[in-house]
């Protein structure tokens, strides 16, 4: 959920940076022009006032020159060209000397504004990739009339450096704000997604049949506090309500079993006062035995729900070859062939435990697989965990029948003549769960049922 949350976040920090980032970069391109054009507005009115007084007539010679003199003076100074021209396009004076009104572009443009004696717009903004000059033209009047025009044309070098240090400025700022973004997303879903992933943790876990665990006090905001503590409640409940179940079964068989073996008992005596042979007394001493049997895998069952795995090292290969070869009796009676390839394997696991889920898988492979077919036990290390794989070449099941395999009670339909409770495979399960291993089925091609049992092989997976 973190790597999803955290680019968005990234994502809508950029934005709202640029967003700020942008208007500051124009803004501050613009003061910096901005203030140029008023530097040239001011030196061109101080030329202008110059000028005013410069007539044609011998006697105003001094105050020609002394305009030149500044104009040169500017020039060399600032680099800025400036020249003052009659409406003719004649100069009066103008520094440098090669310095003239073309015939069109902004400077032209600029002096015709001036000439009527309104101001020049201001400019086009310049921007740092681009060379424009700027282009400042001021009315010199004398007796309320335009007699000429003063023109300052304008290199940019230094302002459009100085507008892309002010950018580097902003782009410093808008980088470190980004990294202090970044570093206060992570906190933040840190601190968000921290009791998210302790409450999956511990969904897992009881999904895993670690019905005790609950969900440890952890920070984050109130709302997911308040359902770490409602799914904590909730798990003791669904806890309590378990352990009730499991009561109720285990009281409930043990209950039935002693009743129920002294009616066995009572049928067995009945038997002996009718013909030998009575198909009503063997039909009921049947269903009585299917009925303890029932009763037994339902004690069983409880007792495993509550039993603590006995995890040891253990030869996988060699406790299952002790399986193999103690159904292999009941194999070859059925006409079925049962072998096993069972190298040394050790793994964690309860021997005791183990065995059963052993029997009751092979048990299941033998029952159902017809005459001179083969049921194949297959030993091998996976990994982190061992695994016993089971094969046969019966019907099989098909994907919906996997689906619900090993659950309580549940047997395929095409095999309801066939004795067993449906609790079997379940017990093997809540067996190998307490002890970190686990069962799982698949089909095995071109026919049959594949069982593989899977236990780990360090103490660190259980």
């Amino acid at each position: 959920m973190r790597t999803r949350l955290l680019p968005l976040l990234i994502v809508l920090m950029a934005a709202v940076l640029l967003a700020l980032g942008i208007p500051l970069a124009v803004g501050v391109a613009s003061a910096q022009q901005q203030k140029v054009v008023v530097d040239r507005i001011d030196d061109t009115a101080h030329f202008a006032a110059l000028a005013q007084f410069v007539t044609d007539d011998s006697s105003n010679n001094e105050r020609l020159a002394t305009l030149e003199s500044e104009l040169a003076s500017y020039y060399k100074v600032y680099g800025i060209r400036v020249g003052v021209f009659y409406g003719s396009d004649i100069h009066m004076a103008k520094a440098p000397r090669s310095f003239f009104l073309p015939q069109k572009g902004e400077v032209r443009d600029a002096f015709d504004e001036a000439l009527l004696s309104r101001r020049s717009q201001d400019p086009k903004q310049v921007w740092p990739w681009q060379r424009n000059r700027l282009v400042v033209a001021s009315p010199v009047i004398r007796d309320g009339d335009v007699v000429a025009v003063v023109v300052t044309d304008s290199p940019t070098g230094q302002m459009r450096s100085r507008i892309l240090h002010g950018w580097l400025v902003i782009a410093a700022g808008e980088l470190a704000a980004m990294l202090l973004a970044v570093g206060a997303a992570l906190r933040l879903t840190g601190w968000v997604l921290r009791p998210v992933r302790v409450l999956d943790a511990t969904t897992h876990s009881i999904a895993s049949g670690a019905l005790k665990s609950r969900v440890a006090a952890a920070g984050g905001p109130p709302e997911l506090q308040r359902l770490a503590r409602s799914f904590n409640e909730m798990a003791d409940n669904v806890e309590d309500v378990l352990e009730q179940q499991r009561a109720f079964v285990a009281d409930a068989s043990h209950q039935l079993r002693n009743p129920l073996a002294a009616l066995l008992l009572r049928i067995e005596l009945l038997g002996f006062e009718l013909p030998e042979g009575n198909k009503e007394i063997a039909s009921v001493q049947t269903e009585g035995k299917r009925l303890a049997q029932v009763l037994d895998d339902l004690l069983d069952l409880a007792l495993a729900e509550h039993t603590e795995a006995d995890l040891r090292i253990t030869d996988i290969g060699a406790l299952t070859a002790e399986r193999v070869a103690a159904w292999t009796p009941t194999a070859e009676a059925k006409g079925v062939r049962l072998v096993g390839d069972c190298p040394p394997t050790t793994a964690w696991a309860d021997p005791v435990t183990l065995s059963s889920a052993l029997d009751a898988v092979i048990d299941n492979a033998v029952k159902f697989t017809p005459r001179d077919e083969t049921v194949e036990v297959t030993v091998a290390p996976d990994g982190a965990t061992s695994t016993v794989v089971v094969t046969d070449r019966g019907p099989g099941l098909t994907d919906e029948e996997l689906a619900r395999i090993g659950d309580r009670f549940w047997r395929s339909g095409r095999h309801q003549n066939i004795k067993g409770s449906g609790l079997g495979l379940s017990i093997s399960r809540t067996l190998l769960a307490a002890g970190g291993g686990s069962i799982s089925y698949g089909h095995h091609e071109p026919h049959g049922l594949k069982v593989t049992v899977t236990v780990p092989r360090s103490r660190s997976t259980v």
